[in-house]
Order: C-alpha cells, then structure tokens, then sequence
C-alpha cells in the first residue's frame, strides 16, 4: 500500500495512475521521483497524508487503471522499440509545429508580454536538446544498453553506466528547462482574451510536459534500473 515514506517513483510503479494525480499536483514523478512522496508534497506545500489518502482511494476504486500494459515485465527490447514508436516519433511530429507556434506568440504579443521571449529561447534550447537526445539514444545508447542484456561480452560494465549516467543527465535538463517553461506560462494559464494560437500553443506545450515526463520515466525508473542504474 501507499505510504508517505514510499517514493514517487513506486506509487507509480506499483499504481500507474498515480502519475494522473502526480501531474495534476505538480510532482515530478520521472526526473525527480527517487525520493518520499512527503518529500515531495512539502516541496509544493501538500500535504503528503491527503496524497496518500487520495491514491488509496483511487486504487481501491480502480485498482487496474493504467494497467493496459505492465512495463516492468516488458522485455528492454520492447519497452525500447516502445519509447522510438511512440515518444521519438512524437517529438519528431510534433517539435517543429510547437516551435512555429511558440515564435509565433512570440512575435505577436511579446512586446507588452516580454516572458513569451524568455519562452521562445527556452523551447528553443529544449528543442535542440530534445531533437539531440532522440538521435544519440537511437544512434548509439540503446544498443549498448541491449547489447549489455543479448551480448554482454561486447560491452563493459563502465560503457553501460556511462551511457545511461550521461541519458539520466540529458533528462534533467530537459526537466528543467520544463520546469521554467511552466514557470514562465504560469502552469499554462492563458491571458485573458487569448487567440486561437496562444491557446494551441499552450495546450500543445502542456501535451509535450506529459509525454516527456512518461518518456523519462519509462528510461529512468523501469529501463535504466535494470542495468544496475536507479
């Protein structure tokens, strides 16, 4: 059962769903979530004992949700060619139409609202990194890593934990940089008579925060663990 010492890492492990409600209260549960849901809650000032409540209820009232598909008993073959189908494919898509739309807002309205600039540089920067990271992982990183489980005497010890040390680094950057990009939008709350685009723009920058937060925490907290890696 859930606890307040329990990490946010395994309520979400044990309880899929949970990562529903870890978003809904602003709680990384990827980059950040090796550590107590308390710990967690008391950064955002919650109260952990209402969480844990909350998911209990949750679980007892559907314990299945988000169970469609077990990742931790998923072969690393297939989680792997799972994140290149779905999260690769969705940045490759999707990268270049939010950027279009972030410097369009930006060109529009940043006059009077200077922190759609700050925006723009920082999107920028996490698209770069993004754009970076899907190549390098596919290029390079998830063959060590599958060569380390299907051909260990191809690779060392140390490559497998470089790589994954310098992925897990790549993640928190981008973690950050969606960490500012919400602080800037004010948790994506629109201005007041805002137009067709600024409103695509912020929804679109919210779908891309969920999909990353899912991306990592499919490599950080159920892949890379499985390579000595927490």
């Amino acid at each position: 059962m859930f606890s307040t010492e329990m990490t946010v890492r395994d309520a979400v492990l044990q309880y899929p769903a949970a990562s529903d409600v870890f978003k809904r209260l602003k709680i990384d549960f990827c980059c950040g979530g090796n550590r107590p849901i308390a710990e967690a809650a008391a950064e955002r000032g919650l109260q952990a004992e209402a969480i844990v409540a909350q998911l209990t209820e949750m679980k007892a009232q559907a314990p299945t949700a988000g169970t469609a598909m077990d990742w931790q008993y998923m072969s690393s073959r297939s989680l792997i060619e799972y994140v290149v189908n779905k999260h690769h494919r969705y940045l490759r898509e999707q990268l270049p139409q939010i950027a279009a739309n972030v410097a369009r807002v930006a060109h529009v309205h940043g006059g009077d609202q200077p922190h759609l600039i700050e925006l723009l540089e920082k999107f920028n920067q996490l698209k770069a990194e993004l754009e970076e990271h899907i190549a390098k992982e596919e290029d390079l990183s998830f063959s060590i890593i599958l060569a380390a489980e299907e051909e260990p005497a191809s690779v060392t010890r140390d490559e497998v934990a470089r790589t994954i040390q310098e992925l897990e680094g790549e993640h928190d950057g981008a973690g950050t940089l969606l960490k500012r990009i919400r602080m800037l939008t004010e948790d994506f709350t629109l201005p007041e008579g805002a137009c067709t685009t600024y409103r695509i723009t912020y929804t679109r920058l919210e779908e891309l925060e969920g999909m990353t937060f899912e991306h990592v925490h499919l490599e950080n907290n159920i892949l890379f663990p499985r390579y000595g890696a927490a």
